[in-house]
C-alpha cells in the first residue's frame, strides 16, 4: 500500500472529512440562510414602497382623473432610478408610464408578480426584472408600479461568490489539516506499530514511544508500556523457573533414580527394599512439596488466587501459625512467641497463612542464636536468642506481619536476591529447602498490593509482611469484639 493510500485510510483523515463535510454544510446552510433573508428584507421593503405609491396615484386618480395621474406618473418616471411605472386603458393599451414592453399576461391580472421588462430609455435590448404591482382602477384602466430586482439580482452574486470562495477554502483548509493530522498521527501509529513488530518478533525490551503532549495516545503507550513491563517480568520470571526446575529438581530426579537402581541392584530382603522405598517416597515428597510451592506462586503471581478473598483478621492468623508451630519450634531448643493486635485486612486468607507460615519455617531453621563478638572479646550468646517473635498489628494503612529471629540474618547487599525462586544463601546450604519460601511470602504480598520488606532485627532478620489494611464502615466494631493476645 502506498502511503498516501494508508493515510487516507486512517481513522483520523476519515474523521477530518467527515467533520470538513459537516462544516461545509453548516457554512452553506449559514449563507443560504443569509441570502434567503436577504431577499425577503428587499423585497419587503420593495412592497412596502410600491404600496405606498400605489396608494397615492390611486387617490390622485379618484380625485384628478386620468390627465392628474398621466401627469403625476411621467414626471416620476423622470427621476433618477425611478420606480416603473405604466397605465394602459381598459383595451391594453399604454397610456403613460416608463415601460416599453413586459411579459404577456402580466396586466391582464391585479396583483404582485415578476415580470421581465424594457424601459423606454433602454438603448440595448437586455431583459431586467422587476416586482411589480397591478390595480385597477374606476372605468377600467389599469395601473402598474414596479421596482428593478438588478440590487437583489447584485447581492445574490456577491453571496454566491462569497459562497464559493468560502466553500473552497474550507475545503483546502480541511483537506490540508487532515493530512497534517493524519500525517501526524499515522507517524505515531507506525512507530508503536514497529515496535509490537519488534516485541512479537521476541524483543520484549521494547516500549513505545510516549510524548509530551500527554493526549490519549501518550496515556495508552503509558498503560501499554506499563502492560509490558508486566509481560517482560512474568516471561523472565517463567525462563528463570524453567532454568531453576531443570538445574534444582536435575539433582533430585537423579537421586531418586540412583536410589532405585541401587535398590534393585543392592538390596537382597524385604527390610533393604522396605527402607529403598521409604528414601524414595521420601524424596518424593519433597519433589511434590517443591511444585506445590511453584504453583502456588504461580497462583499468586498471575492473581488467580483474587477470587477467593474476604476480609479477615491478621491477628487470628498470627495466633494460629504459632499454635501450629510452636511444638516444632520447641523441639528446635527455640521459643515461639506471638504478640496479636486486631487487624483486619482483604485477601486470601490461605495464601497470607501460607506466607506467615514460611516465615516461621525460615526462622526455625536458620533463627538459633547468633554469636556476637565485641573487638577484642570471646564470643557470647546474643540476648533473647533462643526467641522467635510473631506479631501482629496495624500501622496507618498497613496490616504488618513480622517474624522476628535472633539468628545471622540476611546480609542487606543479599536481600533483594534472597526473594528469588530457588535461591539459597551460603548460610543455608547445610539446611534441607527449596528456596521457594521468600519467593512464595513476597508473591503473596505482591498480590495483596503489599511487600515483603526484610530488614535488620538487632541481631538476626525481621521479615515483614506489609499489607493493606481494611477500610470500611464497621471495622471498629469489629475490631472491638476481637481479644488481644500476646503470648
Amino acid at each position: 500500500m502506498t502511503a498516501f493510500g494508508k493515510l487516507i485510510r486512517t481513522t483520523a483523515f476519515r474523521l477530518t472529512l467527515a467533520y470538513l463535510l459537516l462544516f461545509a454544510l453548516f457554512a452553506a446552510s449559514l449563507l443560504g440562510y443569509f441570502a434567503w433573508n436577504t431577499r425577503r428584507l428587499i423585497n419587503e421593503q420593495i412592497t412596502t414602497t410600491v404600496d405606498a405609491e400605489m396608494s397615492e396615484l390611486s387617490e390622485l386618480f379618484a380625485r384628478r382623473g386620468l390627465r392628474g395621474t398621466v401627469f403625476a406618473i411621467e414626471n416620476r418616471a423622470l427621476r433618477p432610478g425611478a420606480n416603473l411605472y405604466l397605465i394602459t386603458t381598459p383595451a391594453g393599451q399604454s397610456v403613460a408610464g416608463n415601460v416599453a414592453s413586459l411579459q404577456p399576461g402580466v396586466m391582464a391580472s391585479t396583483g404582485w408578480s415578476e415580470t421581465a421588462y424594457h424601459r423606454l430609455d433602454d438603448q440595448e435590448a437586455i431583459d431586467h426584472h422587476a416586482l411589480v404591482r397591478v390595480e385597477q382602477l374606476s372605468s377600467g384602466f389599469r395601473l402598474l408600479i414596479g421596482h428593478d430586482l438588478e440590487e437583489r439580482r447584485r447581492l445574490y452574486g456577491i453571496v454566491a461568490n462569497a459562497a464559493q470562495w468560502s466553500v473552497l477554502i474550507v475545503v483546502v483548509l480541511g483537506l490540508g489539516g487532515g493530512i497534517f493530522v493524519a500525517r501526524r498521527v499515522l507517524r505515531r501509529i507506525d512507530a508503536m506499530t514497529g515496535t509490537t513488530q519488534r516485541i512479537m518478533s521476541g524483543d520484549l525490551s521494547g516500549r513505545l514511544p510516549v510524548g509530551r503532549s500527554g493526549d490519549e495516545l501518550d496515556r495508552l503507550a503509558e498503560n501499554l508500556n506499563a502492560m509490558l513491563e508486566r509481560i517482560e517480568a512474568l516471561m523472565t520470571g517463567l525462563k528463570e523457573v524453567s532454568d531453576n526446575i531443570a538445574h534444582d529438581l536435575k539433582t533430585p530426579l537423579t537421586r531418586l533414580r540412583n536410589r532405585a537402581e541401587e535398590a534393585l541392584a543392592k538390596s537382597h530382603n524385604e527390610a533393604e527394599y522396605r527402607a529403598a522405598l521409604e528414601r524414595t517416597i521420601e524424596e518424593s515428597d519433597g519433589l511434590i512439596r517443591t511444585f506445590n510451592a511453584l504453583l502456588m506462586i504461580a497462583r499468586a503471581e498471575s492473581g488467580q488466587a483474587r477470587g477467593n478473598m474476604n476480609d479477615f483478621d491478621a491477628a487470628e492468623v498470627a495466633v494460629g501459625i504459632h499454635e501450629l508451630y510452636e511444638p516444632l519450634a520447641e523441639d528446635s531448643g527455640l521459643t515461639l512467641n506471638v504478640k496479636a493486635a486486631p487487624a483486619f485486612l482483604h485477601g486470601n486468607r490461605e495464601l497470607v497463612s501460607q506466607a506467615l507460615a514460611n516465615l516461621v519455617e525460615n526462622a526455625i531453621k536458620y533463627g538459633g542464636p547468633a554469636a556476637v563478638q565485641p573487638p577484642g572479646a570471646d564470643a557470647v550468646a546474643a540476648p533473647g536468642g533462643n526467641e522467635i517473635l510473631i506479631e501482629a498489628r496495624r500501622e496507618g494503612n498497613e496490616v504488618l506481619l513480622s517474624v522476628i529471629d535472633h539468628g545471622p540474618g540476611i546480609p542487606e547487599a543479599d536481600r533483594k536476591h534472597a526473594v528469588e525462586r530457588f535461591v539459597r544463601l551460603e548460610a543455608s546450604r547445610t539446611q534441607p529447602g527449596s528456596g521457594l519460601g521468600l519467593s512464595l511470602a513476597s508473591a503473596v504480598a505482591t498480590l495483596h498490593g503489599g511487600a515483603l520488606q526484610l530488614g535488620d532485627g538487632h541481631p538476626g532478620l525481621r521479615a515483614t509482611l506489609a499489607l493493606p489494611a481494611l477500610v470500611g464502615e464497621g471495622l471498629a466494631a469489629q475490631t472491638s469484639n476481637v481479644p488481644q493476645k500476646q503470648a
